[in-house]
């Protein structure tokens, strides 16, 4: 099992940095809590597109298209 195996899709990557853009911003415009760390971890996981939590689980977002290299 290897935790830095490139594991997340093209979608899941753009839907992760969105959120995680998000949730940052939260944290300095009104909402003063945690979350903006979960924020953080949503942004570093979809700019690595390495998601640690799906090696542990043995799943992977990514098409097949995308594992073989054609997207």
């Amino acid at each position: 099992m290897n935790l830095l195996k490139n594991n997340v899709g093209k979608i899941d990557r753009i839907i992760r940095i969105i959120l995680g853009v998000l949730l940052i911003g939260n944290v300095f415009y009104a909402l003063q809590t945690p979350v903006g760390w979960i924020g953080v971890i949503l942004l570093i996981t979809g700019i690595t597109g390495i998601c640690p939590l799906y090696s542990l689980l043995s799943m992977s977002t990514k098409s097949t298209g995308e594992k073989l290299g054609l997207k």
